[in-house]
C-alpha cells in the first residue's frame, strides 16, 4: 500500500489533502508540519518508505524550496507534488525547475489531486520496473531485487553475498516457483562477473536427443537437422554465469560429460575436432533432493559433490508468509504498469486471506492469481471474495486439466465437438502439462497472457 507524506504547517488543509486521496483510494497518509520534519522523515530508515510526498511551499524551519532540494539530493526519483496558495507563474517555472513532479494551487478539486498522485505512483512503478529489467538486461540484477531479502530469505541472501564473493559453485534447492533464478540472477549480479552474460538453461525442458548439442554446441552438419554451427549455452556464457535449471534432470551420460567439462573446464562441441576452453561460472538448481538420488543411484555421487560446494535451500511460501503483503505490492504494481491502469490495492482483509493460502505453488501461484485479478477486476481494490472467487474458477480449471490430459474431438454419444469445447480442452491440457502456469501455457498457446486469462474467466462463468 502506497505510503503518502504531507508536509504542510497549516493542519486543515493537511485534512483537506488527506480526504481526498482517502475517498477513492487505500493510501498509509503520514503527517508533518515543515520541511525540515518531511526531510528527516525520508531519512528515517526504521519506518516504511514513503512513496510520494506532498508539500507546501510557505512553512517554519525549512521552506518547501530547501526540502525539495534536500529531497533531490538523496531521492532524484521520489515524486515530490507542490501544494501551495501561491499561483504565481514564476514560482511554479522556478519550482519545475527545482525537481518538482508538479504544481497545484490551492483551494483545488479533489479530483485535482487525486489523479496527479495516482499518475505520478504509476510513473514511478513504471521508472522502477524498467531499471529492474535494464539491470536483468544487463546481468547487473542484485540482492535488492529479492522481495523478502530482509524478511523469509534474509538467510539465503546472506549466504548467497558470501558466494557472489567468489566462484564457488552453488547448488540453489526449493521446491518449483520459489524463485531458484532470481536468487542465481542476484548473485551473478553482485560478483566480479556482473555485467558479463547471464545464461539459464532448464535441463529437463530439452529434447534428450539434443541436451549435448544444446550444452556444448555442435558443428554444421555434425548431426541431422544441424543446418548451422551453434556455440551452445556454456560458450554463450563466457566470462558470466551458467545456471543449470534442474540439473537433477539430467540422464547418466550427460551427468558423466557435465562432469568432465567442469573437471577440464572446456567442452568438445558435437562434431568438432578439439576441445575448447571455457570461463564460466557454474550455478545449479533443483527442485528434487540430489541426495536421496545419489543414494538411489540416479545421479552421479561426484557430480553432486562438485555441484554441491555452497548448498542454498530456498524456503517454500509457505514457509515464509510474511512476505506475502510485500510480494502482493510488489506483484500487483508490477501487473498494472504491464496492463496499463490504475494501480490496485488490497484490503486487510484480502491480505489476511492471502496469508492463510498453502500455496503448493508458491509464488508462481501467487502471480497467477494476482495477474488474473489484475486482468479481470473493474474495481480498484481487492478483498477476500474476489480471491475466493478467482481461486474456485482456477481449481475448477484444474479439475477439467487433471481429467483430461489429452484433446478429442468427437464426444462419448459420437457428437463432433464445437470449437469452444475444443479450445476449453486444449488450454485445460495445457495449462495441467505446465504445472498452471498460465505464462508458460499462453507462450504454448501462442497468445498473450491477458486473454487466456479472459478464456479462463469466459470458460469458468459459462
Amino acid at each position: 500500500m502506497p505510503v503518502i507524506l504531507i508536509a504542510d504547517d497549516d493542519k486543515m488543509q493537511r485534512l483537506i489533502s488527506s480526504r481526498a486521496l482517502a475517498q477513492k483510494s487505500d493510501y498509509i497518509i503520514e503527517e508533518v508540519e515543515d520541511g525540515r520534519a518531511c526531510v528527516d522523515r525520508l531519512m528515517d530508515t526504521g519506518k516504511p518508505l514513503i512513496d510520494l510526498v506532498l508539500l507546501d511551499l510557505t512553512m517554519p524551519h525549512m521552506g518547501g524550496k530547501e526540502a525539495l532540494g534536500r529531497i533531490r539530493e538523496s531521492y532524484p526519483t521520489l515524486p515530490v507534488i507542490i501544494v501551495t496558495a501561491n499561483n504565481e507563474l514564476e514560482d511554479a517555472i522556478e519550482i519545475m525547475r527545482l525537481g518538482a513532479s508538479d504544481f497545484i494551487t490551492k483551494p483545488f478539486p479533489p479530483e485535482r489531486l487525486r489523479v496527479s498522485v495516482e499518475q505520478h505512483l504509476t510513473i514511478r512503478v513504471l521508472s522502477s520496473e524498467v531499471a529492474r529489467l535494464t539491470r536483468k538486461g544487463a546481468g547487473r540484477e542484485g540482492f535488492s531485487d529479492l522481495v523478502g531479502a530482509e524478511g523469509g530469505l534474509a538467510s539465503c541472501v546472506t549466504l548467497g553475498r558470501k558466494a557472489a564473493a567468489s566462484d564457488i559453485p552453488v547448488l540453489i534447492s526449493g521446491e518449483s516457483g520459489t524463485g531458484k533464478e532470481l536468487l542465481a540472477r542476484a548473485i551473478h549480479g553482485e560478483s566480479h562477473r556482473s555485467g558479463r552474460p547471464f545464461v539459464a538453461i532448464n535441463c529437463g525442458a530439452i529434447p534428450e536427443n539434443l541436451v549435448e548439442s544444446t550444452l556444448f554446441g555442435h558443428e554444421k552438419g555434425s548431426f541431422t537437422g544441424a543446418i548451422a554451427r551453434e556455440i551452445g549455452k556454456f560458450r554463450e556464457a563466457e566470462g558470466g554465469t551458467l545456471l543449470l535449471d534442474e540439473v537433477g534432470e539430467l540422464k547418466p551420460d550427460m551427468q558423466t560429460k557435465l562432469l568432465r567439462v567442469l573437471q577440464q573446464k572446456e567442452v568438445q562441441p558435437v562434431g568438432a575436432g578439439k576441445p575448447v576452453a571455457i570461463n564460466v561460472r557454474i550455478l545449479s538448481a533443483t527442485h528434487r533432493n540430489l541426495a536421496d538420488d545419489v543414494a538411489a543411484g540416479r545421479f552421479r555421487e561426484d557430480l553432486y559433490y562438485r555441484l554441491n560446494v555452497l548448498p542454498i535451500r530456498l524456503p517454500s511460501l509457505a514457509e515464509r508468509k510474511g512476505d506475502i503483503p510485500a510480494l502482493t505490492e510488489h506483484l500487483l504494481a508490477r501487473f498494472c504498469a504491464a496492463e496499463h491502469r490504475k494501480p490496485l490495492t488490497v484490503n486487510p482483509e484480502g491480505i489476511a486471506w492471502l496469508c492463510r493460502q498453502s500455496w503448493p505453488g508458491n509464488i508462481r501461484e501467487l502471480e497467477n492469481l494476482l495477474y488474473r485479478a489484475v486482468v479481470l477486476t473493474d474495481k480498484e481494490g481487492l478483498d477476500e471474495t474476489d480471491f475466493a472467487a478467482m481461486t474456485t474458477s482456477q481449481n475448477a480449471s484444474r479439475t477439467q486439466a487433471s481429467a483430461e490430459h489429452y484433446v478429442t474431438l468427437i464426444d462419448p454419444s459420437g457428437r463432433a465437438k464445437t470449437w469452444d469445447e475444443i479450445e476449453g480442452e486444449v488450454i485445460a491440457a495445457t495449462l495441467y502439462r505446465c504445472g498452471d502456469s498460465v505464462p508458460q501455457a499462453a507462450k504454448l498457446l501462442g497468445m498473450g497472457q491477458s486473454t487466456l486469462y479472459k478464456k479462463l474467466s469466459g470458460k469458468n462463468a459459462a
